[in-house]
């Protein structure tokens, strides 16, 4: 076969090019340490690595989740460990104020510190991370709490009424009744200190009215209610009606109290019926067919707001006629009959019952289907006082006797209830008040260390997270160099055979391609 000078060429680029490339592509995994540096590499290799990096980049995002929610729970646990350190300091003040030893004016140089300490549990409240309240709910761009003033009164009649306080006070206001009646049914004699009983000013609430004056506050009591008369002469006396105007602390956040039922298409959906359980997200119920509250009823129901839907779910008939319970999850769906009011019990088809429950949470996804809540609800901790939704007046929280001192009080666990009470009793050289606020203290504090706890302990699942995501993030990293990198040792034997090779193409064409018929004359 006659080899012509074009097939040698062709053959000498072809092998040239082949062995250029190859010198090339072991560069390329030199100076990368990677033995795939693109799909056509190795496609299923590829596919592997992507789907290893996609779980290596999910397994990071948990883990920055994780810092994060260490920051939120460690800056609460220092918080309650400081609130806990400032009950302390309150318990031996109230000790030392409770003695029978000490004058009114050693009581009244405690209660500088006693306010003081109050102010710093509202100022622990209201604690932020990178700029977002911690115990406010939802409502991360605000206080949790603010100052406000409160009264405490040795009467049950005039506590289990409603009242509002308008104004400020750097001191206790103490208020004496001297006329026995109702509110706005008679002019009624009383008198009030702002020095801690040392003097008084006498004013009428007259026939008519309900908001009594004290220069720069005023407090309106609820019309009709009963006060009853303390002797001029007798500041001791507590058969008469005293009132204590004192220092406390608003909740202004979210809650988790409360379950509304939204209706669609029903007239069932208000008054009585309600949702009981407990509930983390909105679920939808849709009734399926007509029919009455006490015969066959079938529902559906969605906890994804109506995109997805768990039908075939059937109340069975069980006569009666003024309401029906319809199991949901996270709890039951109670829809009440409001025949009685000219309604009817008669469920539509298609009609819809949304359970909504307040939410406060915060929740940090640190794995796949698993969630922590770095927030609470600051009245749930604290105390103090709060206006729900949908409430005329404020309250004080865990509806305990608070508001009472005297035969009447009881213990409370509401901490910035128990600080206000003991600041005003302080204020007031009330020794007896002062003791009262001893047990309230310990009870406080009691419940106080069980959050901490709480709070610890997702602390520790933290933790425990955090290890377990550590060792899938190693593991995800092996795997992909054990797919993608290079063995050095052999790129570098393999580049130096490379270069040899590629160095022999060059010399062997070189020495062909000069060789011609003027060499053989």
């Amino acid at each position: 076969m006659r080899v012509t000078q074009q097939m040698l060429f062709g053959t000498y680029v072809s092998n040239m090019n082949r062995s250029l490339t190859d010198l090339v592509e072991s560069n390329i995994q030199a100076q990368t340490q990677k033995k795939i540096n693109k799909p056509s590499d190795n496609p299923v290799g590829m596919a592997r690595i992507l789907d290893h990096r996609e779980t290596l980049a999910t397994v990071k995002q948990y883990r920055n989740n994780i810092d994060t929610a260490k920051g939120w729970l460690s800056l609460s646990d220092t918080t309650l460990n400081q609130s806990s350190t400032i009950i302390t300091r309150a318990k031996e003040i109230a000790e030392q104020a409770a003695s029978g030893t000490i004058t009114a004016d050693n009581r009244e140089q405690l209660s500088y510190e006693a306010r003081q300490l109050f102010q710093q549990l509202v100022s622990l409240a209201n604690t932020e991370y990178e700029g977002k309240s911690i115990y406010a709910g939802h409502k991360v761009d605000q206080n949790a709490f603010k100052e406000t003033l409160w009264m405490t009164t040795n009467d049950s009649n005039v506590s289990s009424q409603q009242f509002s306080i308008e104004g400020n006070t750097d001191k206790t206001i103490v208020v004496q009744f001297l006329d026995s009646g109702n509110i706005g049914a008679a002019d009624l004699d009383y008198r009030y200190s702002k020095d801690g009983g040392k003097t008084f000013t006498t004013k009428t609430l007259t026939t008519g009215t309900n908001t009594l004056d004290f220069d720069g506050v005023t407090m309106s009591l609820e019309t009709g209610t009963t006060v009853r008369a303390n002797p001029l002469a007798n500041t001791n006396d507590s058969t008469g009606t005293w009132m204590w105007v004192r220092p406390t602390a608003q909740y202004m956040g979210d809650d988790e109290d409360a379950v509304n039922i939204v209706g669609m298409n029903t007239t069932l959906a208000g008054g009585r019926t309600k949702a009981e359980g407990v509930f983390t997200n909105d679920v939808v119920v849709r009734i399926d067919s007509a029919a009455q509250l006490q015969s066959n009823i079938s529902y559906s129901y969605s906890i994804d707001g109506g995109i997805n839907w768990v039908e075939g779910n059937v109340k069975s008939a069980d006569g009666i006629a003024s309401n029906a319970v319809l199991s949901i999850p996270g709890g039951i769906l109670t829809i009440y009959s409001n025949a009685g009011a000219g309604g009817t019990n008669q469920l539509q088809s298609n009609s819809q019952f949304i359970v909504r429950p307040d939410t406060a949470a915060i929740n940090f996804q640190i794995q796949e289907n698993e969630y922590v809540r770095v927030n609470d609800v600051g009245k749930d901790l604290f105390g103090g006082v709060y206006q729900a939704p949908g409430e005329s007046a404020a309250s004080t929280v865990f509806n305990d006797d608070s508001m009472l001192t005297g035969s009447n009080a009881s213990s409370t666990q509401n901490l910035l209830e128990t600080m206000g009470n003991l600041v005003a009793f302080l204020e007031t050289n009330n020794q007896s008040g002062v003791q009262e606020c001893l047990a309230s203290l310990d009870k406080s504090q009691q419940y106080l260390l069980t959050k901490l706890a709480d709070v610890g302990g997702r602390e520790n699942r933290l933790a425990v997270a955090d290890n377990v995501l550590s060792s899938l993030e190693l593991n995800e990293k092996e795997r992909i160099s054990h797919i993608e990198d290079i063995d050095v040792g052999e790129l570098m034997t393999q580049l130096s055979q490379q270069q040899i090779v590629y160095e022999a193409v060059l010399k062997s064409s070189s020495m062909i391609m000069k060789m011609n018929l003027l060499n053989y004359i």
